[in-house]
């Protein structure tokens, strides 16, 4: 769930700020004064809780790697005895949410892993290895097509989620609404999960 801002110490209101500011302009492309404008303090402020830019990008880039794991936490343990139906929809729910309140995070590791950033790169590695957990984990259940090649399952599902972000201002103009209207999103998730179960589960839809 989001923190409204006012609610945020000092410290987490300059890391968010240079977070948007990073997924936004880049790292090159933003300055100490820069955070200090969005998160409304002063740039002395900034550099009394970090020294340098380096200390900032550092503290982001453990902030979006956090956030990501705890956006997993506890489906493993949720869907022990799930179906396999369930456990889509759980992952679907959690990877809608995580989009939805952490949206800032995403484009900061799509510009990051797309300039060949070591940042990015490392965070891009994080979230497919979260995702290959659970792709590991359908295939322990028995429930993945037998040609089914799990590791481009993994970057698919990585891929999809952090383009969805990244087009989000083309893919608004042909919804009813803004993407992150909880009713797009959740149409979103359907669609996503849908797509996934028909083509890589053995009792899809389509391989029925």
């Amino acid at each position: 769930m989001r923190v409204a801002d006012a609610d945020l110490t000092a410290v987490a209101r300059i890391r968010n700020a240079a977070l948007e500011r990073f997924a936004r302009d880049g790292v090159a492309g933003t300055t100490i004064r820069d955070v200090a404008k969005t998160a409304g303090v002063s740039a002395g402020l900034v550099q009394h809780h970090y020294k340098t830019k380096a200390d900032l990008e550092q503290a982001v880039n453990e902030y979006v790697l956090r956030v990501a794991v705890e956006a997993s936490e506890g489906v493993e343990e949720a869907t022990a005895e799930a179906t396999t139906e369930e456990l889509f929809l759980t992952m679907g729910e959690r990877i809608m949410e995580f989009v939805r309140d952490h949206r800032s995070a995403m484009l900061y590791v799509i510009r990051a892993a797309a300039n060949g950033e070591k940042a990015g790169l490392d965070i891009f590695d994080a979230f497919l290895a979260l995702v290959n957990q659970h792709v590991e984990r359908l295939a322990e259940k028995g429930t993945l097509r037998d040609d089914v090649d799990r590791l481009w399952l993994g970057l698919q599902v990585v891929i999809l989620d952090l383009g969805t972000v990244l087009l989000e201002p083309a893919i608004d103009r042909h919804l009813p609404a803004p993407l992150l209207e909880p009713e797009q999103l959740d149409r979103w998730r359907k669609a996503c999960t849908e797509l996934l179960r028909q083509g890589f589960v053995k009792d899809g839809p389509i391989h029925k």
